[in-house]
């Protein structure tokens, strides 16, 4: 079974990617439901079907596969509620590859930072560009804002 261990930050400013060529992705979700979310994504040429599981902590089961490119266009249509439009900078920094997550669309002005982890307890070393984390909150998962996008949110949310 596959396995994803990640943590999730806020970024407090961009400086870092001056120089750092990103990857523009699309993305949609055929499944909401917390025990599993069924993404599409598509990435330059390339697409991808993955289905993950219900968080524990850090930790989820992890399911990915490549796709035609033609067939995750059509299952992106499929998808019930609205879109993701980012643009992806992978750092390599202190062992570990940081991925930023920079949004447009709906949720524009939303930048998260994502570190993959071999196991829980694992020991980072945070840049000095990282906020809050927010690993766990399900309100900055992709498929939560697929449905609640960033510029919706209220002052309490």
């Amino acid at each position: 079974m596959g396995t994803e261990i990640e943590r999730k930050f806020l970024v407090r400013h961009t400086n870092m990617l001056a120089n750092v060529t990103g990857t523009e992705l699309s993305q949609g979700y055929l499944s909401h439901t917390p025990e599993a979310t069924v993404r599409v994504r598509i990435q330059a040429d390339q697409a991808w079907l993955t289905v993950k599981g219900r968080n524990d902590g850090a930790r989820r089961a992890e399911f990915e596969y490549p796709i035609p490119v033609e067939d995750a266009r059509a299952l992106l249509a499929l998808c019930p509620a609205g879109r993701i439009e980012k643009t992806r900078y992978r750092l390599p920094m202190a062992g570990h590859i940081w991925e930023v997550d920079v949004f447009h669309g709906d949720n524009d002005g939303l930048i998260v930072a994502e570190v993959e982890l071999d196991h829980e307890d694992e020991a980072i070393q945070p840049p000095d560009w990282l906020g809050e984390e927010v690993t766990g909150d399900v309100r900055y998962y992709n498929s939560a804002l697929s449905q609640h996008p960033y510029r919706h949110w209220s002052a309490s949310d």
